[in-house]
């Protein structure tokens, strides 16, 4: 498969002479960080792995990415981000506040 097709995941093929394939229609606009209501939770994963999770954050791939790594560089720690959370590896929810609160975001505590 070409490079050029690479993009185009999701349409192999139209019969419509009229079709035009367009890209990134479907990016979600990111709010501004003070209208972002983040919840720092922590979570067990399998292997009774501890990690701190941030729920709630609405916007596009690209900036949920961004975030996720100035956290993981906050707490010196992995982690990942997909459907809108954020899972850093190990209990680091004071760190994570502590920097989501310096970016400018809505962001507390949740659970107990």
């Amino acid at each position: 498969m070409s490079n050029k097709n690479k993009k185009r995941q999701g349409v192999v093929y139209s019969t419509n002479p009229d079709f035009e394939y367009s890209e990134g229609e479907n990016e979600e606009e990111t709010p501004a960080n003070g209208q972002q209501n983040l919840k720092i939770w922590l979570d067990r994963k399998g292997g009774n792995k501890v990690v701190t999770r941030v729920a709630g954050f609405q916007g596009n791939a690209f900036d949920l990415a961004v975030l996720k790594k100035k956290l993981q560089q906050a707490c010196g720690s992995g982690g990942s981000a997909k459907d809108g959370e954020i899972l850093i590896q190990g209990d680091h929810r004071d760190k994570v506040l502590a920097a989501l609160l310096a970016e400018g975001y809505s962001a507390k505590k949740a659970g107990g």
